[in-house]
């Protein structure tokens, strides 16, 4: 090889490594080394069921399994499943309603996966009605001709009329309304009741303005069993994503799982983290009802059969424009 070839092939390599250290100054890829871990933008509507989200933010589980989550709030459920649809989310966390999901399901057939829900029922409470703390209302056929409240979307609205339908309230006008201003509403007069979600009873209870009316509705009214697990939210991730990046998908759903252990086994803690994601904090927290959860490999029969009731509820009211099959949404792991 002559000098002059020589002189080349060294400055090149001086090049290469020159232009490797610099990017690692600047936190870019070097030449030949694999690019970083993706951004995972995860949804969530400020409601207590994503407390299992918001506690893997905080208590670092998503930065242990080696990812970049970020976390992104939005007014409503439906918000975050058009979010999805448009890939600006890939996912979303409990307590995102699990019929805008299914309506974004309907839009773009197979655009996501669910796996994990949030149950809730008379014991597991998350759905209820609250009525001022003085308000003569007793029971919810006592809404007869009133006007009440719901949280933003179709899968509130839909909800609460079917209740106040079925337990006897005739004649009453939903207003829709964003979930944080129900309490003051409520309050002011403004409602004479709202369809809710926690942790805004707990809220109105502790300071004093509210009241609950009657707790668990949805699986009373619309599964038919006050003990029945009403599946209204999901955590999910889209089919895009899942495709694109299947290991920092399953780590991150491993990560994921930690959070609801620990709202599981150490509720207390978990609790905290309440604060910051939702309109509660401090030592209101440690008053917040709690859902439940229930990850993809732990769906039973018949828990995939009260989820279908629920979605079924949506086609009949032609909310839906279409059947929607639940078993095909979920996660298979």
């Amino acid at each position: 090889m002559s000098q002059r070839s020589s002189l080349i092939n060294l400055s090149r390599r001086r090049l290469v490594q020159t232009a490797a250290l610099g990017a690692a100054c600047l936190g870019l890829p070097s030449l030949g080394r694999a690019q970083a871990s993706p951004v995972i933008r995860i949804g969530f509507w400020p409601v207590a069921a994503g407390l299992p989200f918001y506690a893997a933010m905080e208590k670092g589980y998503f930065k242990e399994a080696g990812l970049n989550v970020e976390a992104q709030k939005f007014a409503g459920a439906q918000q975050v499943m058009e979010a999805m649809l448009a890939g600006r989310s890939d996912g979303s966390a409990n307590g995102t309603g699990s019929a805008n999901l299914a309506i974004g399901e309907i839009a773009s057939p197979g655009l996501f996966k669910i796996f994990a829900s949030n149950p809730s029922n008379a014991q597991h409470v998350l759905d209820e009605f609250i009525v001022a703390k003085d308000s003569p209302v007793r029971s919810i056929a006592d809404l007869k001709g009133k006007k009440v409240g719901s949280g933003p979307g179709i899968q509130n609205a839909t909800l609460a009329r079917t209740v106040l339908e079925r337990a006897g309230a005739t004649g009453a006008t939903v207003v829709e309304l964003a979930i944080s201003q129900h309490v003051a509403a409520v309050a002011a007069g403004q409602l004479d009741a709202c369809y809710t979600l926690e942790p805004t009873g707990t809220v109105g209870r502790l300071n004093g303005t509210t009241r609950v009316l009657e707790s668990g509705v949805i699986a009373k009214y619309v599964l038919g069993d006050p003990m029945a697990p009403w599946f209204g939210g999901s955590a999910s991730l889209t089919t895009a994503f899942l495709k694109k990046h299947p290991e920092e998908s399953k780590r991150f759903i491993q990560a994921y799982a930690r959070g609801i252990e620990l709202v599981r086994k150490q509720p207390e803690e978990a609790r905290q983290y309440l604060k910051g994601y939702t309109a509660i904090e401090g030592p209101m927290t440690q008053e917040v009802p709690l859902a439940a959860y229930t990850l993809y490999n732990e769906f039973t029969a018949s828990d995939v059969q009260y989820f279908q009731k629920f979605f079924d509820l949506f086609a009949e009211k032609g909310v839906f424009a279409q059947k929607v099959n639940v078993d095909s949404m979920l996660y298979k792991g």
